[in-house]
């Protein structure tokens, strides 16, 4: 599984079972809501930090490859040799 969509399952999960435990509360679902929400984004910071840090090494690996490709090609179009 990508580490992108792992992470992104990991906040999202987070954010469901805060969400699951402030219902039985009887406050304003909106409120339930956006205290999910912040409270998904505290907790996420600390317990998918691992995650959340394989997904910007696969990130910038992505960039830096597709910079790689275009310098490539650009070169290509200019005429200069290439390796």
């Amino acid at each position: 599984m990508s580490p992108t969509v792992k992470y992104l399952l990991g906040r999202v999960g987070l954010f469901v079972v805060l969400l699951a435990l402030l219902w039985p509360t009887g406050l304003n679902p909106l409120v339930i809501a956006m205290i999910a929400m912040l409270g998904s984004f505290v907790l996420s910071l600390v317990v998918l930090r691992k995650w959340r840090d394989e997904m910007v090494s696969n990130v910038d690996a992505t960039v830096q490859r597709r910079r790689e490709q275009k310098e490539k090609l650009r070169r290509e179009l200019a005429g200069d040799e290439v390796d």
